[in-house]
């Protein structure tokens, strides 16, 4: 069975919604659909609470946020593509706005905005600490506007379909049913997110486990900057869930075990503080989570039963200020840890927050793959470079999943028309595959689960936030012993409705494949830049590695090569990495 849609949109979080209302309103008689494996409500930008940057006052530029982008991400991002990102970002914020986005206000009716480390000026907007809530609910309700916008709710895509260099769309599974049907288009656009479940401990959902990375992958198209894995210094023990750095913007202090601000004794780039960046806890991300590491090498961090843990002091901030800015904060601790932050410290350690690297694609979302678009953390355009500055994600999503959707919508007005018959044979071989997939692995002796957690410990232990060669390769050499186990996992389910177990087994494959492009590429960067830290190359190499690394798949199937892309520099030659001036 196959359906034909103009553009199929895959993923329904920020960056998707956005998409493809793009899409409808650049061209109204395109047809739109868009595939999620979660309804879209359920997608991770729900859970993103800081805000959004976007230059609002008078006091500000479109020059400063660039620079600060462009400092923030070592250097390594494209500065064209920042510079379109800063400019198209307040317009994009304020277009929400008109379609419902509650921003927070200050007292006399302007735009609330607060600091985000790394940013030298306010300019992060936010609706409370609740900001991804209301910006997915916004961009849901748009879409719903748009009557002929189909939705496949809770399918998951496991194929792209690519003939002779141009893609026509995919093939999916209903999760409710276990139907396996074949989507073409004449265009599609990959929104998926992020994969920091290939880690133990993780801000991201369970949903995040790098389905759109693989599947360009492995349809040809090259990934870029996988290396670069950010740590984001405040997440909660056990769940992983994130303690926003709105905590730290509004004055919140890190302390060690003996109640100590540590960060004062680290090198944190901030010569000069400025009346925003006044506290040291507003540095860079990478480097607070750098500088927990040196703490726990020092013994001034705390053992608990899932780790090592610093504390996060909010409590002279009194009730008023955190119910009025950071009640989803004051929620997550009492739900998750029995803690009220007014009274009591909040345990925090570095957690996986977010993905630098992602599908290699233009300013204009457009990735080698003629007819393929990727927009989000899903993506790397490169905004973000060696290291992602707070506040910059949801505005990433609206801006390039607005150019992505325009890109795709133009190209399928021009070249859309018969899909050839290699694709529904395509289509049909995917459908006989997990047919077979369920079989095969019906007589698997290997769990999902212990292979999934052997895999995220190789990460952690050989590419977290500081790793070596020898790490490095120890990793490499897990994940493809992990690799071989995997082809005997067991399936014990064989039902049709709702197979969680198939769908692990085939995001396991998905995360094997992603985990072995961020250890490749971390192995071939012999430089410390941004959130890559190579203890046996700490030095920043400009001549040797100002560049992207591109890792391609190769036919061979678990064959993989690395190349180098230069950076693109528009009017900020490298210098040093430094905050507040």
């Amino acid at each position: 069975m196959s359906a034909f849609h103009d553009v199929l949109v895959i993923g329904g979080g920020g960056a998707g919604l956005r998409a493809a209302i793009a899409v409808a309103e650049t061209n109204p008689r395109l047809r739109v659909a868009i595939v999620s494996k979660v309804y879209p409500m359920r997608s991770h930008t729900v859970s993103a609470e800081g805000g959004a940057a976007g230059v609002a006052a008078d006091d500000d530029s479109l020059d400063e946020h660039a620079y600060d982008t462009v400092s923030g991400s070592d250097w390594l991002c494209d500065q064209d593509a920042v510079e379109a990102f800063v400019a198209e970002a307040p317009r994009e914020l304020l277009r929400l706005e008109h379609w419902g986005c509650p921003w927070s206000r200050q007292p006399d009716g302007h735009t609330a905005v607060r600091a985000f480390g790394g940013m030298k000026k306010k300019r992060t907007w936010f609706a409370a600490d609740r900001t991804g809530f209301h910006m997915l609910h916004t961009l849901f309700q748009t879409v719903l506007s748009f009557p002929d916008v189909v939705r496949y709710d809770e399918w998951y895509v496991t194929k792209l379909l690519v003939d002779n260099g141009r893609t026509y769309g995919v093939v999916a599974i209903e999760l409710a049913t276990g139907r396996t049907e074949t989507i073409t288009a004449s265009a599609v656009i990959v929104c998926t997110g992020g994969c920091g479940r290939v880690y133990p401990f993780t801000t991201n959902a369970n949903i995040k486990t790098g389905d759109g990375m693989a599947l360009a992958y492995r349809a040809g198209a090259p990934l870029k900057d996988m290396e670069f894995v950010q740590y984001h210094p405040t997440g909660l023990p056990f769940t992983g869930i994130l303690i926003t750095e709105a905590a730290r913007a509004e004055g919140g202090w890190l302390l060690n075990k003996d109640g100590y601000r540590y960060l004062q004794d680290y090198d944190l780039g901030i010569p000069e503080p400025t009346p925003v960046m006044r506290s040291m806890e507003l540095g860079p991300r990478d480097r607070l989570s750098q500088a927990f590491v040196h703490e726990f090498d020092k013994g001034r961090t705390i053992d608990t039963p899932y780790g090592p843990i610093v504390h996060l002091d909010l409590r002279h901030l009194g009730a008023e200020l955190i119910d009025a800015k950071l009640p989803f904060v004051r929620e997550l601790c009492s739900q998750y840890q029995n803690i009220d932050p007014v009274t009591e410290l909040v345990p925090v350690r570095p957690v996986v927050h977010y993905m630098m690297g992602g599908i290699h694609t233009d300013i204009h979302g457009a990735t080698p793959i003629q007819g393929l678009y990727a927009a989000g953390e899903v993506a790397c355009v490169s905004i973000n470079g060696a290291n992602r500055l707070g506040s910059n994600s949801l505005p990433e999503c609206l801006v390039f999943g607005t150019r992505a959707g325009r890109a795709a919508a133009v190209f399928a007005g021009q070249y859309g028309g018969a899909i050839p018959p290699a694709i529904l044979a395509q289509g049909r071989d995917e459908e006989d595959r997990l047919e077979r997939e369920l079989t095969r692995h019906a007589e698997g002796r290997e769990r999902i689960a212990d292979i999934r957690t052997e895999m995220q410990t190789a990460m952690e232990n050989g590419a977290g936030i500081y790793r070596d060669g020898d790490s490095l390769a120890k990793a490499a050499d897990e994940l493809q012993e992990l690799r071989l186990r995997f082809a005997d996992a067991a399936v014990d389910d064989h039902s049709r409705t709702f197979n969680t177990e198939l769908v692990a087994l085939l995001e396991l494959s998905f995360m094997l494949d992603v985990a072995e492009s961020i250890i490749t590429c971390a192995l071939q960067r012999e430089e410390s830049r941004g959130a890559h830290q190579r203890t046996d190359f700490p030095a920043r190499d400009d001549e040797g590695y100002l560049a992207h690394s591109l890792v391609y798949r190769e036919p061979d199937r678990h064959g993989r090569r690395v190349q180098y892309l230069p950076v693109t520099i528009t009017r900020w030659p490298p210098g040093e990495r430094v905050y507040g001036r």
